[in-house]
């Protein structure tokens, strides 16, 4: 008897005893089919028949021996031991005699009655109508070995694979290379001005974050620069910015896996600009329509377009959450690498909505700053004269990749993707919760699922978009989650830059991992008259402060109640 056989003997012991209550004793009119209180008699010499042939090895002789005995050779005992190819074990005694099973014998058979106590008798048509008892040895036997296979196919515990930043890629009103960007944040440069693409005198808000200049040379072929919507062009030109920051040079990519290499990049509002030129053309007729309107429309296209010119064909797809956006993509990308599904993913987000159709829809929405006059103030997070947030456009993307293939390829590494969370406020449309409830819950599910304590987090890129409500409900979440560490420092990138609505978590998560290369983490410009019961110890002042980043999170939400929180820290 082998070690495997009595591992498998014990659990299933108890099993077959139950399993077993289905018997057979005989008598003279034939065999009699016993399940525990009831009994099933087998009147019509073809069945009959059929059950001896079955119990005495084919023979179609009379009833010699019943059911148990012809099939395993002496009782339960020889049952179990045919079925399992080995003695019972001690817990095979103990269950028959915890049951209450009395052995009988009757002439020359040997069966099982139950300790229910009820009276043999006949049951209805349908319980005669079941296989012969033989199939259900049969069954029984042939049950124990999906556990054999499952005990012998037990995967051994696997180290989880680690995720690392190793390029970034950014477009934004403050530049689109990644360390002008950062030192321009660092500066406390504004890049919110007066709209210039189109007349917007009709409109009560007419300043973004506006990306003045931006070419596409040598990022993006020029017949797709004609047709494809800002968003797509940004999005196309930071995710390949993000591949040569990271090395990921022509030479490099010949190497590389591709079926293991993906894009999840997403968007917010997707192409505005395309639908609403198309939406314009049918007023005039369809064949004035532009035919690439509908997928250049989608959010999904950006992505898959950058797929194509990467020839990159493993996990490829959009999230649109609004403003959370590129958290949930950043998230999503990482976990495809942790699960083995790819060891190279870019990921963010990109939008471009500043046009009459977008920035009308948010102005009807009255969540816009109205600071006309003074552009660069007008995106103040926490100070009591805030009136709104102000929009902005461009596009953030990370490259992230498996520890050990960056290590492989000798990349430098920029900081370790630790994890994240998402929840929903379940509330409203637009407005935070009152309490703040889902936001607390995103950041706590993703310490714990992070492995981070709180006393760790020394850095907060807030979400914090300059709204009356929003930014006091965050400072309070952050509050309750980390209490007052003196160490805690937190601020908000869109005070200088607007909101980029989906791309702006890719800018962030960008703006975090330079906050741990530099050492150094960018002023919150415009604080002048903090908020009520907002502790500016914990705030970054109007100047760039010295910070050694042991673990960082930035936080992103957006309507319908989304909330997003991802985490970062110095690679090690």
């Amino acid at each position: 008897m082998t070690s495997a056989s009595s591992s498998v003997a014990a659990p299933l012991c108890t099993w077959l005893v139950a399993a077993a209550c289905m018997s057979v004793s005989g008598d003279k009119d034939g065999p009699r089919l016993s399940r525990t209180s009831s009994s099933m008699r087998f009147s019509k010499k073809w069945r009959k028949r059929d059950l001896l042939r079955c119990c005495n090895g084919g023979n179609g002789g009379g009833g010699s021996g019943g059911l148990i005995s012809s099939l395993c050779g002496s009782g339960i005992h020889g049952f179990v031991s045919s079925c399992l190819a080995f003695e019972p074990c001690s817990e095979y005694y103990k269950g028959v005699s915890s049951l209450g099973f009395t052995l009988r014998r009757g002439e020359g058979n040997f069966g099982l009655s139950s300790f229910f106590g009820a009276r043999n008798g006949d049951v209805g048509r349908r319980h005669r109508r079941m296989n012969r008892a033989c199939r259900s040895a049969e069954a029984m036997a042939v049950a124990v070995q999906p556990a054999q296979e499952v005990m012998k196919k037990k995967k051994p515990v696997t180290k989880q694979r680690r995720v690392v930043v190793t390029g970034l890629g950014v477009v934004t009103p403050l530049g689109h290379d990644a360390d002008v960007f950062y030192n321009n944040l660092l500066d406390g440069v504004s890049g919110i001005s007066e709209i210039e693409t189109f007349d917007c005198a009709q409109f009560p808000t007419r300043i973004a974050g506006e990306i003045k200049s931006f070419s596409t040379d040598g990022w993006v072929s020029p017949k797709f620069s004609k047709r494809m919507d800002k968003f797509m062009l940004y999005m196309l030109t930071a995710g390949k910015k993000a591949l040569a920051d990271g090395g990921i040079t022509d030479e490099v990519m010949e190497y590389l896996d591709k079926a293991r290499c993906g894009v999840l990049i997403g968007s917010a509002m997707g192409g505005m600009k395309i639908f609403n030129d198309a939406i314009e053309a049918l007023r005039i007729s369809y064949r004035k329509m532009n035919p690439f309107c509908v997928p250049f429309a989608t959010t999904n296209m950006g992505s898959a377009m950058l797929a194509m010119d990467l020839g990159w064909m493993g996990p490829n797809y959009s999230i649109s959450t609004a403003c959370a956006t590129s958290n949930y993509c950043i998230l999503n990308a990482a976990n495809h690498i942790i699960r083995g599904e790819a060891d190279v993913m870019l990921c963010g987000g990109s939008d471009a909505a500043i046009i009459p159709i977008g920035l009308g829809g948010f102005v009807a929405c009255r969540a816009l700053s109205q600071r006309n006059d003074d552009p660069t103030t007008a995106s103040r997070p926490w100070d009591m004269r805030r009136d709104g947030f102000v929009m902005g456009e461009g596009a953030g993307v990370l490259l992230l990749e498996e520890l050990e293939h960056a290590k492989k390829r000798g990349a430098e590494i920029y900081a370790e993707f630790l994890g994240g969370s998402f929840t929903c406020d379940a509330y409203h449309m637009t407005e935070p919760h009152p309490e703040g409830s889902g936001v607390i819950l995103c950041i706590e599910k993703a310490l714990s699922q992070s492995g981070v304590s709180r006393e760790d987090v020394n850095y907060i890129n807030a979400h914090a978009t300059s709204t009356p409500a929003g930014d006091l409900k965050e400072y309070q979440a952050l509050a309750h989650c980390f209490g007052h560490n003196k160490e805690l420092k937190v601020n908000s990138t869109k005070s200088m830059i607007g909101h980029l609505l989906g791309g702006s978590g890719g800018v962030e998560a960008a703006a975090v991992v330079q906050a741990i290369r530099t050492g150094w983490v960018h002023p919150n410009v415009n604080l002048e008259n903090p908020d009520e019961g907002v502790d500016t110890e914990i705030l970054v002042g109007s100047k760039k402060e010295r910070l050694d980043v042991k673990v960082a999170l930035s936080n992103s939400f957006g309507f319908g109640g989304h909330n997003s929180s991802i985490l970062f820290a110095p690679y090690k």
